[in-house]
């Protein structure tokens, strides 16, 4: 089993890329956003209720995923730095696919900020992710987040055998999810 976790900041292309990914590999992708807007229609996420059943939702397709025979997963996911909550987040998955005998791959997406404001605004993004489709309080919401959290780690910072960090903006998601393949010989 194969766990690759691609995170980065809002609008970086974590989606894209693993849906790239996944065309040229075994992989299924679970993006963060399929939780989401699962239970968006009902409890917003950011709400006791949503983060709740995005929670619950999320950990269990990890554990049937973690001791299935499938080749492996995608997740990705926009991780504060400077929240001690998150990292804790990313140990607990990573440590139930480890567990099973899973092997865990990190690939960290960065790319500039008017880059990931044009992003945002894609129709692709914007089929994909409906609670986006508000694109003014998008916009707001990724400055504001970027301001709030550092969602791109320091150098050293990541300490993982397998670790692979990408500026996407200037590269398209088949380059980058090519580039991933090769590296981890996906």
């Amino acid at each position: 089993m194969k766990f690759i976790l691609i995170f980065g900041p809002q609008a970086v292309g974590k989606m894209t890329v693993g849906q790239q990914l996944e065309k040229i590999t075994d992989l299924k992708l679970f993006h963060n956003h399929m939780t989401i807007e699962l239970v968006n229609p009902f409890f917003e996420y950011g709400t006791k209720e949503g983060n709740r059943l995005v929670s619950l939702f999320r950990q269990e397709i990890f554990e049937e995923v973690a001791k299935s025979n499938l080749y492996g997963l995608i997740f990705t996911y926009v991780w504060a730095f400077d929240h001690q909550g998150d990292w804790d987040y990313v140990d607990k998955v990573c440590s139930l696919f480890e567990s099973k005998g899973g092997t865990v791959y990190f690939v960290e997406l960065e790319a500039d900020l008017d880059e990931r404001l044009e992003r945002n605004k894609s129709p692709h993004r914007l089929e994909q992710k409906p609670s986006k489709r508000n694109i003014e309080w998008s916009e707001d919401n990724l400055i504001k987040t970027m301001e709030k959290y550092r969602l791109n780690s320091f150098e050293g910072e990541i300490t993982r055998e397998n670790y692979l960090r990408i500026n996407n903006t200037n590269l398209d998601a088949d380059e980058v999810a090519k580039i991933i393949k090769e590296k981890f010989q996906l």
